[in-house]
């Protein structure tokens, strides 16, 4: 393992982020403030507790969760895309290091940013709602394993990518519509029958709903399951992108 050059792209992309890191910061904490306001208050007015728990608190993990997947997977996407569309991709390809240390550097870089702003997401939350956190560690583990499996993600993206818009596409179009539909605001349990079916074919309602029982010890599916659903998600991604430096799709053209 050469860490010389997971070290040298690690820091390349923790550099690029802490030159905007006023905006990185000030982005996710105005939005989280206004998710509370306009869920938290007018919303949490009407519905005062979800399975027993308030509900400013209750949508505290889903909030998160929706800003880390985003982050994660924009930030992944965009920091492989520029090397491509600069040309300087090749650069790594030449060079004595093998793709697993290419995917540690950027993916290790973009997860990196996406668990600081979850944090921040979390430190922010506090000053709205009295919240209890049941199992830190555990919810420390499944804040680590979504920001690695979805800078995976993004790390797809931006090879598959042809320009500017494409990057956004996914994001756009399918993370964030399967956050507000994998529970992210509500329980799968106020569902109708056919709508709980539905969802739960919906990959982000696992991580949503084992991220949440780290806070209150409530979840949708058993953590079990939800760990199974983040694993087999993870090993899909780094399968995939195996395949694309195994066969130089999508960089060697």
């Amino acid at each position: 393992m050469n860490f010389l050059a997971v070290g040298v792209i690690y820091r390349r992309e923790m550099a690029r982020f802490f030159r905007t890191f006023l905006q990185s910061l000030l982005a996710p904490v105005i939005s989280t403030s206004l998710y509370f306001v306009v869920f938290g208050a007018a919303i949490g007015s009407r519905i005062e507790e979800v399975e027993g728990v308030s509900y400013g608190a209750f949508i505290v993990p889903g909030l998160i969760m929706l800003s880390v997947m985003g982050q994660a997977t924009s930030n992944a996407s965009f920091g492989i895309y520029f090397p491509k569309f600069s040309g300087t991709i090749y650069e790594f390809l030449s060079a004595p290091v093998s793709f697993l240390e290419v995917v540690l550097g950027f993916v290790g870089g973009a997860a990196t940013k996406a668990f600081i702003i979850g944090l921040i997401i979390l430190a922010t939350s506090f000053l709205f709602v009295d919240l209890t956190i049941a199992h830190p560690l555990a919810m420390l583990a499944f804040l680590v394993l979504t920001c690695v499996s979805f800078s995976l993600m993004g790390f797809i993206i931006g090879i598959w990518a042809e320009n500017f818009e494409q990057l956004s596409l996914i994001p756009l179009l399918i993370i964030t519509p399967l956050v507000f539909l994998g529970g992210a605001f509500y329980s799968a349990s106020m569902l109708p029958p056919l709508w709980q079916t539905i969802t739960h074919f919906n990959p982000v309602f696992y991580l949503i709903s084992g991220f949440r029982w780290a806070f209150f010890e409530q979840a949708d599916v058993p953590v079990a399951v939800s760990l199974a659903a983040i694993a087999a998600f993870t090993a899909i991604c780094l399968a995939f992108i195996w395949w694309i430096f195994r066969t130089g799709w999508k960089i060697r053209a």
